[in-house]
């Protein structure tokens, strides 16, 4: 068992007030333009995808559209 942290009335020194820094929850939120689309996949992939999402407590949905982000961002770059 961790013993408790006895705290003393000692003076702390001189204090100074952080800045704000953290932005405003409505900041917080990212929103980005989606475009929906209806795509044909075989089924072997979307089997995988799934059990893969499964595995890591996700939706396979948000685990192709991630992939699908990675690969083009990668050759927008090298483009």
């Amino acid at each position: 068992m961790k013993s408790k942290i006895k705290y003393t009335d000692e003076p702390m020194g001189k204090l100074k007030v952080a800045d704000d820094f953290l932005p405003p929850p409505d900041q917080l939120v990212l929103k980005e333009d989606n475009v929906k689309v209806t795509i044909a996949l075989k089924r072997s992939s979307i089997e995988f995808f799934k059990k893969e999402a499964k595995k890591h407590h996700t939706s396979y949905q948000k685990m192709i559209r991630q992939l699908i982000d990675w690969y083009s961002s990668h050759h927008e770059k090298s483009a």
